[in-house]
């Protein structure tokens, strides 16, 4: 797989990473260890470097991704983060340093290995000044236990007060061509400021794919269940959006998700998208989207198509706005 270096960072990552959420945490029932170990092992000899999770996704999650990528750990990159109370996102935020380090030394340990490659806060916290977040990650950075600082769902002026105390290496937020609000202003700061892009859920949380309908059922422990733009009425009314992708995505020979995932690469140079799964099928699917070369009349197409289509429905329930984004 080719690679892509995250803005003036140096950081050099395969141009897919692997969203690993998923594997244990939001979607229903976790998997089974073993199988994702197996999965997260796949990746990487399909030439995935770059790995995500994070201290609110469980104690399992980081170390699941620790345990899997442990053979080969000089060779990958994996990204973790801090800033909820006690790792759980519905308790709100906590950056206070003293709590960065104590994430920091627990990640370490969890995944059993001496240093992050890059560590995100979370969400940014009304409640501590941002630069003495990036102040504490830069101690961290020069006690070697931590090489990147990143950020996740942070405004500009968040971005920009931060990256005057510590460079910021990418900024993860969620993009795809149903949720574009980082257009507005946040991609043109990231290129003036040379911070890299990791955007989550390039796939809609599975509603690009294609894969999901009216009628599809979601397991009871599934988050999807809370997002107003899973409920049964507005996934009937988003479909229109699903069948203009299935269209291109005939033309081109590919698949909804590899569309989707050729847009977002499309997009810049130091975009590097993190879909997840748990399956190898979907997997190989979305390696093959790292191949998917759109001209600027094919992005221009599915553009100007995709702003004729409104899409129905809020990403988060209203009472987790504050918590978790917009």
């Amino acid at each position: 797989m080719k690679k892509r270096i995250l803005g003036n960072s140096g950081l050099e990552v395969s141009a897919l990473g692997m969203g690993c959420m998923g594997l244990s945490f939001a979607y229903g029932p976790a998997m089974d260890k073993q199988e994702g170990i197996k999965l997260i092992r796949e990746a990487f000899e399909q030439g995935i470097t770059f790995f995500d999770t994070a201290e609110a996704y469980g104690i399992a999650n980081e170390e699941l991704v620790g345990e899997a990528l442990a053979p080969f750990r000089k060779e990958v990159i994996i990204a973790t983060k801090f800033g909820f109370k006690n790792g759980e996102a519905m308790q709100g935020q906590d950056s206070r340093p003293e709590r960065i380090r104590a994430v920091a030394e627990e990640s370490l340990r969890r995944m059993k290995t001496d240093v992050i490659d890059l560590f995100y806060q979370h969400r940014v916290d009304a409640n501590v000044p941002i630069e003495d977040v990036a102040g504490a990650v830069k101690d961290l950075i020069q006690e070697g236990k931590v090489k990147h600082f990143g950020m996740s769902e942070a405004g500009v002026e968040s971005i920009r007060k931060a990256h005057a105390v510590q460079p910021v290496a990418a900024l993860q937020s969620e993009y795809s061509i149903w949720w574009r609000e980082p257009e507005k202003e946040v991609l043109s700061t990231l290129e003036e400021l040379g911070i890299g892009f990791v955007p989550f859920s390039p796939l809609g949380r599975g509603f690009l794919t294609g894969k999901i309908n009216a009628d599809t059922k979601f397991d009871s422990s599934d988050f999807r269940n809370t997002l107003p733009r899973f409920s049964e009425e507005n996934r009937k009314a988003n479909q229109a959006l699903i069948d203009l992708l299935s269209l291109i995505a005939k033309e081109k020979n590919a698949t909804n998700a590899q569309i989707a995932l050729g847009w977002l690469l499309a997009q810049k140079s130091w975009i590097v998208p993190i879909p997840g799964t748990t399956k190898s099928q979907r997997l190989r699917e979305n390696i093959g989207g790292a191949d998917i070369n759109l001209t600027a009349a094919d992005i221009k197409a599915i553009d100007e198509a995709f702003a004729k289509t409104e899409i129905k429905g809020d990403r988060y329930p209203t009472r987790l706005m504050d918590t978790v984004g917009k």
